[in-house]
């Protein structure tokens, strides 16, 4: 639903997984952090003095171990547990400040303030970020404006501020704050978009904002012509506060070390399979083709590559691991070849349902579905309860030489409680 009225508030959480890991250990609260990708392969988040320092999203490692050494940079591996754990408490925290509010990444949401008044929005905006400062621990920017696009824009400004919090709907410095943002930091604004529109003399938001609606339409397409409308303050984009369930899981992970054995692959795609399983229960959905991937990597052409994937219907719906892991390790089995080092494997839930769409069938009874589902919903009771893997099926395995390398991981496990903060008394 879109209206001429529309106040909206884009929450962005800073350096997101940085703050998490600050979260737990606040002795690195003002010290250069970042956070690593799978296998410690590129830097995915940077604190504040670690982007001072030079570091850039998506370096590799190695390039910037030499700066990370000579500047004590604190490092940690993903920890993407902890992540969502976080990003459930902010999400859930934020709903409070609206009726309607769209998830738009693990770290961000736009909210609907059109109940609002004008004069009040700004002081909504610190209240919003207090409270989840109080509730969560994480810091946060808000960017509120009358357009998505330009509540995006207004939470990059938010970011360099030191109250964290921008207002462009009252603000008569728009036209100047866009022309401070350059071209490729707009929201919906591609590398190839950048390359073009620079060439055509287009270099920043207020550029964009000022050129001529049907020259974009002529030379872009219908998305770059939303963008410039939306940076004009008229809406084209509406919020989405219901979210579709998915249609498809997947769940992959490249290996911390090659794997030959068939009998480490297994371990590797049963527990692929059992977290799949879990998310899709979590969803209330059901699952009726599974695929299977693997494959060596493509940088070892010395010792021959090998990729191949194979995917079945199955003849019941069902989300039950047990079910689910028998499947997998008959598919896995029928792709796998000797002699080679497989570097990566996968799993794919798709044609995904509603757990109610085939409530029962023939063999329901048979089956003994009603007893699989109450011990399904126990492990997932007694994993969220007691950490992931606290229940877990035997050929899931116990030492998993083949898990990605996460050598600066820090552990944490917020169903531990050895990990909850200690008051003293002074």
């Amino acid at each position: 639903m879109l209206y001429n009225k529309n106040k909206i508030a884009l929450v962005d959480c800073n350096s997101f997984y940085v703050s998490c890991e600050r979260l737990f250990n606040p002795s690195i609260a003002k010290k250069p952090v970042i956070v690593l990708s799978s296998n410690d392969g590129c830097v995915i988040s940077r604190s504040t003095e670690a982007k001072i320092l030079g570091i850039k999203m998506g370096e590799p490692y190695f390039k910037v171990k030499k700066i990370v050494a000579e500047n004590n940079v604190k490092t940690f591996s993903t920890n993407f547990s902890l992540y969502g754990d976080i990003s459930r408490r902010v999400m859930k925290t934020l709903k409070q400040f609206s009726p309607r509010m769209e998830i738009y990444s693990i770290d961000e949401a736009f909210l609907d303030l059109s109940s609002i008044k004008d004069e009040d929005l700004l002081e909504h905006g610190y209240k919003i970020r207090k409270t989840i400062l109080k509730w969560t621990g994480i810091p946060t920017s808000v960017g509120i404006a009358k357009t998505k696009t330009l509540s995006k824009a207004a939470n990059y400004i938010a970011k360099k501020e030191k109250s964290g919090v921008i207002d462009l709907v009252n603000s008569k410095q728009i036209d100047k704050l866009l022309s401070e943002i350059e071209i490729n930091d707009v929201w919906g604004v591609g590398r190839q978009l950048t390359k073009f529109y620079i060439k055509n003399g287009i270099n920043t938001a207020y550029d964009l904002k000022n050129t001529h609606n049907g020259w974009i339409k002529k030379n872009t397409n219908v998305f770059g012509s939303r963008t410039a409308m939306e940076l004009k303050g008229i809406p084209c984009m509406s919020l989405e506060p219901h979210q579709e369930k998915r249609k498809s899981c997947c769940v992959s992970r490249s290996f911390g070390k090659k794997v030959t054995k068939l009998e480490d692959l297994n371990e590797a795609v049963v527990t692929h399979c059992l977290n799949a399983a879990e998310k899709i229960r979590l969803d209330k959905q059901t699952v009726k083709k599974i695929t299977i991937f693997i494959r060596t990597s493509p940088f070892q052409n010395n010792k021959g590559y090998y990729a191949n994937s194979k995917s079945i219907e199955l003849p019941i719906r069902t989300n039950d691991s047990i079910l689910l892991v028998k499947k997998t390790l008959a598919i896995l089995e029928s792709i796998y070849k000797k002699g080679y080092q497989y570097q990566k494997t996968g799993i794919v839930f798709s044609n995904l349902k509603n757990v109610d769409t085939y409530n029962t069938n023939l063999f329901s009874t048979i089956n003994n579905e009603e007893k699989r589902t109450r011990l399904m919903k126990a492990i997932d009771y007694t994993n969220i309860k007691y950490g992931r893997h606290a229940l877990s099926i035997a050929q899931a395995g116990i030492k998993k030489i083949w898990v990605a390398k996460r050598q600066h991981s820090s552990k944490v496990d917020t169903a531990c409680f050895q990990f909850l903060p200690t008051v003293r008394a002074i």
